[in-house]
């Protein structure tokens, strides 16, 4: 696989620290433990805690290094999570997956406005019915209005399970959690 930028970032074990404690404890309060595809992945620091909880995850992300780290780290802990590299924007969504999970992914930038919002439909579209799409954003009200339309504007029913704000004290900072349920096509 060709190198990728973020390849350096991952020479650094557990580089960007500790997941959001409010998506750990969505995940650890939900009534059901399913499958979760983990897109941008990275080396695995929502997919090895979630996996911890008794989920299956299968994370997604371009970094050749961060993946063989998240793997070797699932083999040590014995926990049903796999990494696989790929392109986060073409991966397909199964029917198998319950859950949809993208960690600071989205910023709804000017130049990647066009292609995270066509990121976002194509998610929605192909998620299952009874999928949740759950999504942390940096706090930001443009970012938070722009997901948010995206997904009243789409076709389908959704049911909001979170809409909270969760603190993050290893960057300073708090980050918009929103998980939503698909529920049918209007």
């Amino acid at each position: 696989m060709k190198k990728v930028a973020y390849d350096d970032y991952y020479k650094k074990p557990n580089y960007f620290g500790n997941p959001y404690p409010g998506l750990i404890a969505f995940f650890a309060n939900f009534h059901l433990k399913g499958s979760i595809l983990d897109l941008g992945c990275g080396q695995g620091r929502d997919s090895l805690s979630i996996g911890e909880l008794g989920y299956k995850v299968i994370g997604i992300d371009h970094s050749t290094v961060g993946i063989n780290q998240l793997n070797k780290e699932a083999k040590k802990r014995n926990i049903d999570v796999e990494g696989i590299i790929g392109n986060v924007y073409e991966f397909p969504i199964t029917n198998d997956i319950d859950f949809v999970l993208l960690d600071s992914l989205l910023h709804f930038y000017k130049n990647d406005f066009k292609k995270e919002t066509e990121f976002v439909n194509k998610i929605l579209t192909e998620l299952r019915e009874g999928g949740v799409f759950v999504n942390c954003i940096l706090k930001g009200d443009a970012r938070e209005k722009t997901l948010k339309k995206i997904i009243k504007e789409s076709p389908y029913e959704w049911e909001t399970l979170t809409d909270a704000y969760t603190e993050y004290s290893e960057a300073d900072a708090e980050y918009h959690l929103l998980a939503v349920k698909k529920k049918k096509k209007h």
